[in-house]
């Protein structure tokens, strides 16, 4: 049942902190068969992905070279795509482009008063795994919101992994890869795509950096090849937060509320409103709608096993939750939103105004979709070009403003006890 809580009630704080501390992922130990699979990889190396591709997946690839998808069956799923879908996948992309081409950094290289050039270079990362889940499951948005950003930030290799139950995949992620201009696709998922990708085997090479959503399996691996390789993020289930006053149409609230829930897999909405009669609207709206969708099952177990509905005294107090909840997906559903935007300082992304769904953001509306989960947008951000960029620092002395430092330096060296630091400054003050 959908918890629904007051923040006037005398028992709200330890019924909010149980809302925040739920779990909502499977409470299944997969850490031991993760570091198993990734084990066997980095011993077997293609044997085993294939092995276990094969088990997993349900297909009979005989060799290791089955596993790369060819240009020519890539340009053959791209061309049984719809030119409806084939448009909706190119503008995602322009706007997706566009969007990101503007986050792109400058190099700054400057000279200070002393005579000390100072500065920063970016430089991209080389080589980028991108995991896509896959099979016939179809999220070419997600193929997009990874690959664009790092084609933006000037990545010269994207290897793309998505599995293939039954040796199935659904055209679209295909499509959207070759709009993106990703060519290195590998029919494989799992933890043995994650680990393949961190440690290369003969037929894969490794990357610099691994990125995309996946199961709990895929997340483990992720965590278990950090430090080998970057990673983006641990995502885990989706979630959305909508702040609405009396201006909010029920009917939009509860679609946005049941757009989130509808993901499965432990996803959250949660409203947040000042209005009573609208927190009872949207309740009625959300039951109605939820019986329309053609399968409701995941949609009604999100909202009623992990969402809730909140009435606060005022958008102030709101916010006051909302930080403190730091959703991946904060929507304000308020004629005014942006009296209150400067106030949220945690959140994954922000959709403004009664007119912005968070489903444009899933997919056109320019913004990238991958996002932190579960509070953790109290320290991170979503992906974007700087994800797949590396900021190098710049620092040259002339024979001056060596001199002028120097003093500091060695003063500084003594103190901890490094004299070869010490030395290695003064030696060029000698004449």
């Amino acid at each position: 049942m959908t918890l629904r809580i007051d923040s006037a009630d005398t028992d709200f704080e330890p019924l909010f902190q149980q809302l925040l501390d739920g779990k909502r992922e499977s409470s299944q130990d997969v850490s031991d068969i993760v570091a198993g699979i990734v084990a066997d990889v980095r011993k077997r190396g293609d044997v085993a992905v294939l092995e276990l591709t094969n088990r997993f997946d349900r297909t009979h690839f005989a060799s290791a070279a089955d596993l790369r998808i060819s240009e020519a069956e890539i340009d053959a799923a791209a061309a049984s795509v719809t030119p409806e879908v084939r448009a909706a996948l190119q503008t995602a992309h322009d706007r997706i482009k566009s969007h990101h081409e503007k986050q792109k950094p400058e190099n700054q290289i400057y000279t200070d008063h002393l005579g000390v050039t100072l500065g920063t270079v970016w430089t991209p990362v080389d080589a980028v795994g991108i995991y896509v889940p896959g099979g016939l499951a179809n999220y070419p948005s997600s193929v997009l919101m990874n690959a664009v950003p790092a084609k933006v930030a000037g990545v010269s290799r994207i290897a793309m992994v998505v599995p293939t139950p039954d040796g199935q995949i659904a055209a679209p992620i295909l499509l959207a890869a070759k709009i993106a201009g990703v060519t290195e696709i590998y029919r494989i998922g799992g933890a043995q795509a994650v680990a393949a990708l961190a440690y290369g085997t003969a037929t894969i090479a490794p990357v610099d950096k691994v990125v995309g959503p996946g199961n709990a399996f895929v997340a483990a691996a992720k965590r278990q090849v950090f430090g080998k390789v970057g990673i983006d993020m641990i995502a885990g289930p989706s979630e959305v937060l909508v702040i609405a006053d009396g201006s909010a149409n029920p009917a939009w609230v509860a679609a946005d509320l049941i757009a989130q829930a509808e993901h499965g897999a432990g996803a959250r909405s949660i409203l947040v409103t000042t209005e009573k009669g609208l927190a009872d609207a949207v309740a009625a709206e959300v039951t109605r709608q939820i019986d329309t969708l053609p399968n409701p099952t995941h949609a009604r177990e999100g909202w009623e096993e992990h969402s809730a509905i909140i009435t606060v005294a005022s958008l102030a107090e709101a916010v006051l939750l909302a930080n403190r909840i730091a959703s991946e997906h904060i929507e304000l559903a308020l004629d005014d939103p942006q009296s209150i935007l400067g106030s949220i300082r945690h959140a994954g992304a922000i959709f403004l105004g009664h007119h912005t769904p968070e489903a444009i953001g899933d997919y056109v509306g320019g913004s990238n979709h991958v996002l932190p989960t579960a509070g953790t947008a109290r320290f991170t951000s979503g992906l974007g070009v700087l994800d797949f960029m590396k900021r190098t620092s710049i620092l040259g002395c002339d024979p001056s403003s060596l001199a002028a430092l120097s003093a500091a330096a060695i003063t500084l060296a003594e103190v901890e006890g490094l004299d070869g630091h010490g030395r290695s400054v003064s030696i060029r003050l000698n004449r």
